[in-house]
Formats: C-alpha cells, structure tokens, sequence
C-alpha cells in the first residue's frame, strides 16, 4: 500500500508537490486508516498561514525541510489495526493530513472514539487529536457528511467566537434593547447608508471581515440572535450579493465603505482576513473600537503584524482556550449539548433557505485537489461553493 500526501512550501504557500510512499508495517498500537474525503476551505488557509506561529505544521510532520502538510477535516475509515477496540472498517470524523492515508496511535479510547497518542502530538492541543466515532456521535448524519468536514470545525469556532463576546458583554459593545435584526432571516438586507458623520445613535456594532468566509458567517449567524448589537459584514465587491442573501447581517459593506459607519460607533472588530491595511483603517476610524479579535488569514497577500496601532491591542481568538474555560463553566454534559442544539439549528438554516449556504463540489485525484487548493489560496471562486477533496484513489 502507498500513502500519496500534498505538501506545500511553508514560506511560499502556492508553492506545492506530490508525495507517494511505500507505507511501512505498523507498529503494536498503531491503526492505518484511509482518508476518504475532506473539506478544503479558507480555514485551512489559515493553518498554513499560522503554521509555525500556531504550530499547525506540527501535527504532520514531513522529512523534507521547509516543506509542511496542511491539516484538514473530514472522515477516514481503518484499513489495518493492531490496536485493540479499534476495529477494521470503523469510520471516524477528525483531523487528518492531506493524504490517502494516515497512521495513529489511538490511546484514551471509549465509545465515543479516542486520543492520538503519538509522541509529535503530546503537547499540541486535544481539541485536534481527538477522532470521534460516527456510529456514536451526536452530530453525525450519513446524508450530510459533506457539511460536516465544510461547516462543522468553523462553525464550532463561530460558536466559540460567539460565545467569547457574550461572555465578556461584547466589552461594552452592545446595548441591552434588540436590533431591527435579532433573529437571522432569509431575506436579503438592504443596501443601508448610514451616516458618516459622528451620531448620538451610533449602533453598538460586531465588526466581521471576510464575511463571506464559512467561520465568518458562522459567527454572525450566532451574534445576529444577541439584543442589541448590529453585525455588520466586510467584504468584496463580488461577494456582497452572497453575503446579503445569507439574511446573517444587519449590514454588508465592501472594504472601500468604512465611512459609511459613524466614526463614533461603540464596536468590536472580528477579523478573520488578516488583512493588515483593514485593520489599521479600522483602528484608526472607530474611536470607540472596544476589542480588537484576529481570527484567521484568508488576505494571505496583505498578512501583516499588529503593532503600534490605535486603540486596543489586536489579539489572537484560541479557540481551545475558551473551550476549556467553558468545560470548567459547564461541563463536558452541558458544553456538549450546548454545541450540538447550536450545530443543529445553524444546519437547518443553511440546508432549508430558499437558496442553500454551500453547494458541495467533489474533487478527486491529484491534479483535481492540486487546483482546488490553487483557487482556495487565491480566493478565487463562488464563496457558496464547499470543497470536497480525495486523495484516496492516487494511492495504490
């Protein structure tokens, strides 16, 4: 059996090649499994943005320096086993390499599925070496697989992202009556033009750039349900019809038309573009800018640092972070039942709108997953297209 893996050039991210090895005989413990498809989206853009500073490299490991494997998400099934409680054609929802096959070492194990125990992966964090079972799993559904590896990762970070600002009261952002949008609705918004002028009613705002990324609309699909806070959606001129459509927005705005807020507006700012220039124009307009959130990097060719600028500090949103304060809040019962009903009520609405969030497209073999990673990286393409990728039948 080969394994066939993508790897990409860490400091030039277009850059990538092909890898197809003999597989070596597993050791006691270990389980192989094939990757039998997994989504590809601007979140994975991000692990390889933030691969060494966030330590996303480190996951899967290459031989080859300089070279690095992007993690994904998705579902693999076990082709080979010499651990006990881990059958041959068990089907596990998790974190894998982009590859046709990978090898774990599966400790912690019960019903619900278990830990890598690689010694790589000892002090990263469990939130990715954790593999869940399908056949218990609460969130599983056969017919909606392809949502999962597209919307399940981003929208459990949307939900986090979420529930970080309601936890900390948006830092003064938000007031205590509701919006004219405090339930999501599947109409359009309208083009508003708010005044550019400083108001008195200048609307408590969460600020969300790349709106038409997945994590992005996930986290306005959760903040447009809190009283009293206007979620307002930056991005491209050729998205914005998209963006409108989703109904998650109280106001869609292209990068050019900042000016269309009041400069005086008590705000939040969530960027997931990591574009440097928007967030030093953000910084330097929004006088009463209460917290300033770094998310992702989906503007790979405007990624910059973050000092020396007005306002507040821009920080970096950990996900894992806020999940283990919560588990400390809640519960492992409590916290699991709170993602699930969310998980659920955000799959209905993407599934049911008039016009659906994600149009799934299936991409298989090299050359098909080497040109969906090349439109991913350039942000090219319909934002309501999800990628879904197979390497699986390049091996032999």
């Amino acid at each position: 059996m080969n394994t066939t893996t993508l790897l990409v050039r860490k400091d030039a991210l277009p850059t990538t090649q092909l890898q197809t090895q003999a597989d070596a005989p597993l050791q006691d413990g270990q389980v192989r499994l094939k990757v039998e498809s997994f989504a590809l989206t601007s979140n994975n853009i991000t692990y390889a943005a933030f691969g060494d500073a966030m330590n996303y490299w480190q996951f899967f490991p290459t031989q080859q320096d300089g070279w690095g494997v992007i993690p994904v998400w998705g579902f693999a099934t076990v082709v080979q086993t010499l651990c006990p409680g881990v059958a041959v054609g068990e089907r596990l929802y998790g974190y894998w390499p982009t590859a046709s096959h990978v090898v774990l070492t599966p400790t912690r194990l019960n019903e619900f599925g278990f830990v890598d125990g690689a010694a790589h992966r000892a002090a990263l964090h469990a939130v990715y070496n954790s593999y869940t079972r399908t056949s218990t799993d609460a969130f599983y559904t056969p017919d909606t697989e392809a949502l999962q590896s597209l919307l399940r990762p981003l929208f459990i970070t949307s939900w986090l992202i979420d529930d970080f600002f309601a936890d900390n009261d948006f830092f003064g952002a938000q007031t205590s009556e509701p919006t004219a949008h405090a339930q999501p609705s599947a109409e359009p918004t309208a083009h508003a033009q708010p005044s550019a002028e400083p108001t008195a009613h200048a609307q408590p705002s969460a600020i969300l750039s790349s709106a038409s990324s997945k994590t992005a609309y996930g986290t306005a699909f959760q903040m447009i349900q809190r009283p009293g806070l206007q979620v307002v959606g930056l991005t491209s001129p050729a998205n914005r019809a998209f963006c409108e459509s989703l109904g998650c927005y109280s106001l869609v705005l292209t990068y050019d038309e900042l000016d269309q807020m009041a400069a005086d507006t008590p705000c939040v700012y969530v960027d997931f573009a990591g574009n440097a220039d928007l967030r030093r124009a953000i910084h330097t307009r929004f006088a009463q800018l209460r917290y300033s959130c770094s998310i992702g990097g989906t503007h790979v060719e405007n990624l910059g640092g973050a000092r020396d600028l007005p306002g507040p500090k821009a920080t970096l949103f950990f996900a894992p972070a806020q999940i283990k304060k919560r588990l400390g809040d809640w519960g492992p019962a409590s916290f699991r039942e709170r993602q699930i009903a969310a998980w659920h009520s955000f799959l209905s609405k993407v599934t049911t709108s008039p016009t659906p969030w994600v149009q799934v497209q299936h991409h298989s073999g090299t050359a098909a997953v080497q040109a969906a990673y090349a439109q991913v990286l350039a942000g090219r393409g319909d934002p309501r297209v999800g990628h879904i990728l197979s390497l699986s039948a390049a091996a032999s």
